[in-house]
């Protein structure tokens, strides 16, 4: 007997929106993970590097080696997710992280964190395109907007709380407790939540597009090594000019190869519609005036004001603490206000928090509370809608492809741009302290080392230098930079407004 027939009529229609939420739990669950780690890792930075030692360089990879295996498999993960099954891509990703974060908890040496980093990369990657894919499957509608904007409130928890419980974890535990919480929170997640997953896949999957996931992957690697070895080598160095120009062969290698497969990973013609680019723009435009903050800000609060790290961590909630309601707030508000009004006028009000942020001096805690709420609010509204507009510009079977496009471009993204953002801090200091010494000889090193956040390495490289000149070489370094992301902040949500303006379907 099927024993389906038996079931009461009642319980047989509640039985899809039950796995739907389930699946909604055990992808929220996972995503905890993930902000955790980035801001927990951040927080702890100086503290690896007072126990493990390592040059600006090797620590900067702690955070770029994740970034990058994970930005550079998010599509790939989609596509494996469609042919193989979203819930084995899931479970296979948490699995993973949970098991490279225990293993990360008991490295030896800032050589051990990188590789694992990196692994830890591709687990994620995995874990956050088969999840996002099943949520895309269960979900219709609003019902779809309402489960991603759960699933970008979910980060904004890790967010907001990531800083303080790295800062409580490391003040008690040490630095290695971070890990063992993502190792908690992945083995709920895969006790829990994936349980009460059910498999589907695309039917009509055709397998990775390995070569395109290469030559993407080597482009990413070689530009941010490339604009990490310049702040040290100079940007007109042989090796700094032979990585960028490498990564630009290989771009346009992934972009000739997507051009000639019959169905890419990445369908360059969706960019010939203006919303899409639109979409695209919104993952950017949150890491130059928010995610980057993420990490630079407790490097800053720590490493260079002298902070604790539990002090650092209550300072780090006002800018993290607004994604905890305003990606629902922000999906609640499409009832009666487009998304493209939301998107940009939060982009705006992130760059006015920017520039009250770029006003406020070393040891004033308490003025840097209203610009990151500001700038918190800000990017909370479009971090609480671009999940769901991304999946709207492809037919529903492709959801895996349609989340690793966004994804890829959210994750590859804020690599980028921290690559980019922290040689620029180390180009402005290298700036302003070759003017203020004749003696330029340690001038890269010692920028690079106050730029991450080690104003006693910097000290010691430059003791003709007073400490207080050199925070007040920080300050002023630190509100150039500011100044720089506002820019990019409000061209941003120039384009977005410019954009949105699209059907939503090609």
């Amino acid at each position: 007997m099927n024993p389906e027939i038996d079931l009461p009529a009642a319980f047989q229609a509640a039985t899809p929106a039950s796995r739907a939420y389930g699946v909604l739990a055990a992808v929220c669950l996972a995503a905890l993970i993930l902000p955790l780690t980035f801001v927990g890792v951040a927080v702890a930075t100086p503290a690896i590097a007072r126990e493990l030692g390592g040059s600006p360089m090797a620590l900067s990879w702690v955070t770029n080696a994740f970034m990058l295996t994970f930005g550079s498999a998010l599509m790939a993960a989609g596509t494996l997710a469609d042919e193989y099954g979203r819930k084995r891509v899931f479970s296979l990703g948490v699995g993973l992280f949970a098991l490279t974060s225990l293993v990360l908890a008991f490295a030896p040496s800032v050589l051990w964190l990188d590789g694992l980093r990196a692994l830890q990369g591709l687990a994620g990657a995995a874990a956050l395109a088969g999840g996002s894919a099943a949520l895309a499957q269960e979900f219709e509608g609003r019902a779809r907007t309402r489960a991603f904007s759960l699933l970008g409130t979910t980060f904004g928890v890790g967010l907001a709380f990531g800083p303080l419980l790295a800062g409580v974890l490391i003040e008690h535990y040490g630095w290695r407790a971070i890990f063992i919480s993502g190792t908690l929170i992945g083995g709920l997640s895969l006790l829990f939540g994936v349980p009460r997953m059910h498999e589907s896949r695309d039917p009509d999957a055709a397998g990775v597009d390995w070569p395109g996931t290469l030559s993407f992957t080597a482009a990413l690697v070689l530009f941010t090594w490339g604009v990490l070895q310049a702040p040290q080598s100079g940007w007109g160095s042989v090796l700094v000019q032979s990585l960028l120009w490498g990564s630009l062969l290989a771009l346009l290698g992934f972009v000739a190869i997507e051009s000639r497969v019959q169905r890419p990973m990445l369908d360059l013609s969706l960019f010939r519609y203006p919303r899409f680019v639109g979409v695209q723009v919104l993952p950017i435009a949150t890491c130059y005036c928010f995610v980057v903050l993420l990490i630079l800000l407790p490097i800053r609060f720590i490493g260079v004001e002298g902070y604790s790290e539990i002090e650092a961590g209550l300072m780090m909630m006002a800018l993290s603490a607004p994604m905890l309601v305003v990606p629902l707030l922000a999906a609640w508000l499409t009832r009666w206000v487009s998304s493209r009004v939301l998107c940009s006028a939060g982009l705006l009000i992130a760059a006015f928090g920017l520039y009250l942020l770029s006003r406020v001096g070393v040891g004033q805690p308490t003025a840097n509370v209203l610009p990151m709420l500001l700038i918190g609010l800000g990017a909370g509204l479009p971090w609480g809608l671009m999940d769901g507009l991304s999946v709207s510009v492809v037919p529903k079977e492709r959801a895996g492809m349609a989340t690793g496009i966004f994804s890829t471009t959210r994750v590859a993204g804020e690599g980028i741009a921290l690559a980019l953002v922290v040689a620029l801090l180390a180009g402005l200091l290298q700036h302003s302290l070759g003017a203020a010494l004749v003696d330029a000889a340690q001038i890269p090193l010692a920028a690079q080392q106050l730029a991450n956040g080690n104003l006693q390495a910097s000290s010691a490289l430059l003791p003709e230098v007073g400490r207080g000149a050199l925070l007040q070489l920080y300050v002023e370094a630190f509100g150039q930079l500011l100044r720089v992301l506002i820019g990019i902040t409000l061209v941003s949500a120039l384009a977005v407004w410019l954009a949105l303006r699209e059907p939503a379907r090609p």
